[in-house]
């Protein structure tokens, strides 16, 4: 590593170790506030450089760029909230194997310290520069008050946008699935639970139904599911079920599941929906909680071609089991460039970032800005 990466090796880590300790959940909407000040610390003092704030529904959203009112030819993406955990005191971060771990760190506390160390760097370089930042708040809860508020109600455009919430260092994302989060609810009437005969047990109900949902959904399984198929095919995951009960001798009148289900093209979430209505059966309620559909991303050869000249690997182009902001761009007719540094464990307390592959990151989307932009000195 040159003495230039070494440096730059410290200021992302300092940075990013800065940005772990705010724990910038949905439930702590006073940090997420203290987040976006530290930002704005850290970009003011850029002469050419105007600075923006969005909000929609108390979700706030950062916008920056050069003084002008033409659309940025590169915007940079990514958001600053995380995910909760049950131990309030766990965001923090420790430095182990070249690592940094700590909640966050990955996705994408990580990748905002890149995008901003490089924002902050190529506007001071080239003032004027046609390179914008987007910053949302709201990406882990299905990002309706951040990117998407951003681009089908503030308006913003870009030639292409870099968001480093996919893929990874080699690998770069061109489709990802669509996806359904949907609550699923069903009513029954309630009757001591030593007498079942006299009520009609909602939870048991529910859950006879969602079997028949998932046998539904293994359909799409291959035969051999330890083989690299790449799991492009429909899934659904059962994540929570509910019932208002108290007590262990009462059957519930109601229970309700949330599921997450995923689907690559040519399912739509409409035809998705129908075919779940009609399995679950009239009695089951339906309540869409977050719709996306799959969408093909677009990268540019170009940032595919230098990442492979920077790393010295060839690139591959994956397709997605998740998703991202990425679709709301795919929405407005914006390509995409998906990918990122090394990260593991995501959502885990001990989830993690490499440091080298952040340099290395760095400088793949430096060299695409500058060739791009025809800025290189």
């Amino acid at each position: 590593m040159t003495p230039d990466d070494k440096e730059l090796a410290a200021r992302l880590t300092a940075l990013t170790r800065d940005l772990i300790l705010i724990p910038t959940t949905d439930s702590h909407p006073a940090e997420r506030e203290r987040c976006f000040e530290f930002i704005q610390n850290h970009l003011e003092g850029l002469d050419e450089v105007r600075i923006d704030y969005h909000e929609s529904n108390s979700y706030r959203s950062l916008v920056a760029g050069a003084k002008t009112s033409d659309p940025p030819e590169i915007l940079l993406c990514g958001h600053i909230d995380v995910i909760e955990h049950p131990d309030p005191d766990c965001y923090h971060s420790v430095i182990r194997d070249g690592r940094i771990y700590g909640p966050g760190a990955g996705d994408m506390k990580g990748a905002d310290a890149v995008m901003l160390d490089l924002f902050r760097t190529l506007h001071a370089r080239h003032p004027g520069i046609s390179l914008g930042l987007a910053l949302t708040s709201d990406e882990e809860i299905g990002g309706t008050d951040g990117v998407r508020f951003l681009i089908e109600e503030a308006g913003l455009r870009a030639g292409i946008v870099i968001v480093p919430d996919g893929g990874s260092l080699n690998e770069v994302t061109i489709e990802e699935k669509g996806v359904l989060h949907l609550r699923v609810r069903r009513e029954g009437h309630s009757a001591h639970g030593a007498r079942p005969w006299l009520g009609t047990n909602a939870l048991e109900h529910l859950l006879g139904r969602i079997e028949a949902l998932r046998a539904y959904f293994a359909r799409n399984w291959p035969i051999d599911r330890s083989a690299d198929h790449g799991h492009w095919y429909p899934t659904c995951s059962l994540n929570i079920v509910e019932t208002p009960n108290e007590s262990a001798n009462r059957i519930p009148s109601e229970a309700s599941a949330t599921l997450d289900i995923r689907f690559p093209p040519p399912h739509t979430a409409g035809a998705m929906l129908d075919n779940i209505a009609g399995i679950l059966g009239p009695d089951c309620y339906l309540e869409p909680l977050m719709t996306a559909e799959p969408c093909h991303l677009d990268p540019d050869s170009l940032f595919c071609e230098i990442t492979e000249s920077v790393t010295g690997n060839p690139v591959k182009l994956i397709r997605a089991a998740g998703a991202s902001d990425s679709r709301f761009f795919r929405k407005a007719d914006i390509p995409v460039n998906l990918s990122r540094p090394l990260v593991g464990n995501l959502h885990g307390e001990d989830e993690w970032i490499d440091i080298d592959s952040m340099v290395t990151y760095y400088r793949i989307c430096q060299r695409y800005i500058e060739q791009k932009l025809d800025v290189i000195e």
